[in-house]
């Protein structure tokens, strides 16, 4: 299984958007789409205060899948059981479920209340995904583990440390989606697994036989009951990814990009738009494919995306380029090329400004026009300028995304520096 996984923590895209992207990733190699919803699953019920206001509908959940099914790409819906469900946690109604109370991250596994949450969720996850023979349980980077009051009382009375603790949550978990679902198969990140000792997983094993740990980022699939064997590797030996990067258990940043999340966690900022990373995506979805980066591989994945050449080393392509979503690559480069550049130029720069246009000047609106002439005419322009590739910037997102992500990724990347651009010309008119 090749998956690409949506991470849809933030710039969740239109389904207008992945009518697109589908083809595109399928033609790349892809054959399947891990899908972490998060807060935008149509939650129902009891459960509707975990919708984002911006929340794909039933009907959208439905048209996704038959996107993938017309693109040959299987579904596999991802639903955190354990950490990474500050989506959760931050409602006041389910702060009593935390492990530890000032932090959101991670559920308490020894409160009842926990297990049959996540029965509601799953279940109402894995209803609108009939088609799915997967589900993925998530169950990484479990923060605070063994913090809370609770989980220190389970481990005295049962003489265990935070990894028994651990497997007998996810077994419950698993022993759930096992018996309500029937020859549904399970996967999930493996990270909290190394941490295990080696017998530990060993005295499990039995019992998760059906859980397939995701080792790295690699996605590569493999049986519990082999996994005692490799752990003891894993934990020394760093995981590559596709493109010989590293990346740690804390999701850093990599050194050359091989994975785009689109938050680290619920409360982080935006980091790679979708469009964004389709080129690097390309990179690794074909790597894969091909079992190496041959000129033949670049070859083909210069002609799906329309660029002309490529530069691994400065993360360069060269080109219009024709996928989904080029115009927002494209401008976002210029963002980061050159946005914050030109503008701290013109301000900090410009003689002019410094001697006879400073905030002081600015603040008490005084100053001589023959010096402040000699800079306006320049800097209207570059506000000019600016002002109108802002707004096509602006319309080419909305296009993919919905209002609140435009507006964060615009507070985020562009107004830090176009409002100093802004207040300067609004002072000096």
């Amino acid at each position: 299984m090749r998956l690409v996984h949506l991470d849809l923590k933030g710039a969740a895209p239109r389904v207008s958007y992945l009518e697109q992207v589908f083809p595109l990733l399928s033609q790349l190699g892809a054959n399947g789409i891990l899908i972490e919803y998060e807060d935008m699953f149509p939650f129902k019920g009891e459960l509707e205060i975990l919708k984002s206001p911006y929340a794909y509908s039933e009907e959208d959940i439905e048209r996704i899948q038959q996107l993938a099914e017309l693109h040959k790409l299987e579904v596999v819906p991802l639903v955190q059981t354990f950490g990474h469900v500050e989506f959760i946690l931050k409602h006041e109604k389910y702060q009593h479920l935390r492990e530890v109370e000032r932090f959101p991250n991670s559920f308490n596994p020894h409160i009842p209340d926990t297990l049959a949450l996540l029965k509601s969720i799953l279940s109402q996850v894995i209803e609108k995904h009939k088609r799915s023979t997967w589900i993925h349980i998530g169950a990484d980077e479990v923060f605070h583990l063994g913090e809370g009051m609770d989980s220190k009382n389970w481990m005295s009375r049962n003489k265990g440390d935070t990894g028994t603790m651990y497997l007998k949550h996810i077994k419950e978990v698993l022993g759930f989606i096992a018996t309500q679902y029937r020859g549904l198969r399970a996967l999930m990140w493996d990270d909290m697994l190394r941490k295990i000792s080696v017998g530990a997983l060993q005295g499990e094993r039995m019992g998760m036989v059906g859980v397939v740990p995701e080792l790295g980022f690699l996605a590569v699939p493999i049986c519990m009951a082999a996994l005692a064997s490799i752990v003891p590797r894993a934990q020394q030996e760093p995981m590559p990814g596709p493109l010989g990067t590293r990346v740690s258990g804390e999701h850093e940043q990599p050194q050359a990009s091989s994975c785009h999340w689109h938050r680290y966690d619920h409360y982080s900022v935006l980091c790679e738009l979708l469009p964004v990373g389709i080129p690097s995506l390309a990179i690794c979805l074909q790597t894969v494919v091909n079992g190496g980066f041959t000129e033949e591989t670049k070859r083909k994945i210069l002609d799906a995306l329309g660029f002309q050449s490529m530069q691994l080393e400065q993360s360069t392509c060269e080109g219009r380029g024709a996928f989904p979503g080029a115009e927002i690559y494209h401008m976002v480069e210029q963002v980061n090329g050159h946005l914050k550049e030109s503008i701290l130029k013109a301000l900090e720069e410009e003689s002019a400004i410094k001697g006879w246009f400073s905030p002081y000047h600015r603040k008490r609106q005084f100053g001589n026009p023959r010096n402040m002439e000699s800079f306006g005419s320049k800097v209207l322009k570059l506000h000019e300028d600016w002002e109108s590739f802002v707004r096509d910037l602006r319309a080419q997102l909305e296009r993919v995304y919905f209002p609140d992500t435009v507006e964060e990724w615009m507070e985020e990347n562009i107004n830090p520096y176009l409002d100093q651009l802004r207040d300067l010309v609004r002072d000096y008119r």
